[in-house]
């Protein structure tokens, strides 16, 4: 087993009801070595809920984007494994436990949390897959790689894979930008199963208009990365 220090890196934007578990359930991780929350900007009560969660934390004036709030921990924290979680999962962020131990065992370079099929989970309505298909085939395109978790962001890093890449888009590309990188980077991954949950977003207006945010900030990640090539 490796040594060295893991940081846990959780964007967070209005999660006031939920980081609280969150944090807590990778608090029950002894191999953490330290959580930081990066508040990107939240307008509920998120901030000061998060500061009494004995954790670092950094606060952003306004809202920049999930990227955005990632690439600080990225490129101004020290580290030599790096752990993404989402600041949603609640207590099943102790899953994130998987993820951790084939890459500082040295099994692979970097893992991703795969969840269960949203069709298995009790009351989750998805969207239509429209994001996952665009994320799937952005991969492929780049990579001649299929794999099914490019959307998550639940993910284990060690610092050599980070220091490969050059762009970390601000917002939702995030996560298809940083596996295309690492896969052309010849780092050997593992799709990891999971028992976590999150919030679904539903099938009206505001869960279609995020989608169609999603949508496009992928798009537009896939076209500045074939400009970029």
């Amino acid at each position: 087993m490796k040594n060295g220090k893991l940081l846990a890196v959780v964007p967070v934007y209005n999660e006031e009801d939920i980081i609280e578990d969150t944090i807590l359930g990778l608090k029950k991780i002894n191999r953490i070595d330290e959580i930081l929350i990066v508040n990107d900007g939240s307008t509920d009560n998120t901030k000061n809920v998060v500061e009494n969660l004995n954790v670092k934390t950094i606060n952003l004036d306004k809202n920049y984007g999930k990227g955005y709030a990632m690439n600080i921990a990225i490129t101004t924290c020290d580290y030599d494994y790096i752990a993404f979680v989402d600041g949603d999962l609640g207590l099943t962020s102790s899953e994130i436990e998987k993820l951790i131990y084939p890459v500082i065992s040295n099994e692979v370079d970097f893992t991703i949390a795969k969840f269960p099929e949203a069709k298995t989970v009790t009351n989750a309505k998805g969207g239509f897959g429209f994001v996952k298909g665009l994320a799937k085939k952005g991969v492929y395109f780049y990579t001649k790689k299929e794999i099914d978790t490019s959307l998550s962001g639940q993910r284990v890093y060690k610092k050599e894979v980070m220091d490969i890449m050059n762009y970390i888009p601000n917002r939702y590309g995030i996560e298809v930008a940083m596996t295309i990188q690492a896969l052309n980077g010849d780092f050997t991954f593992k799709e990891v199963p999971v028992n976590m949950s999150h919030r679904y977003t539903e099938r009206n207006l505001k869960g279609f208009i995020h989608r169609g945010k999603q949508f496009l900030n992928i798009l537009k990640t896939l076209i500045i990365m074939f400009f970029r090539r």
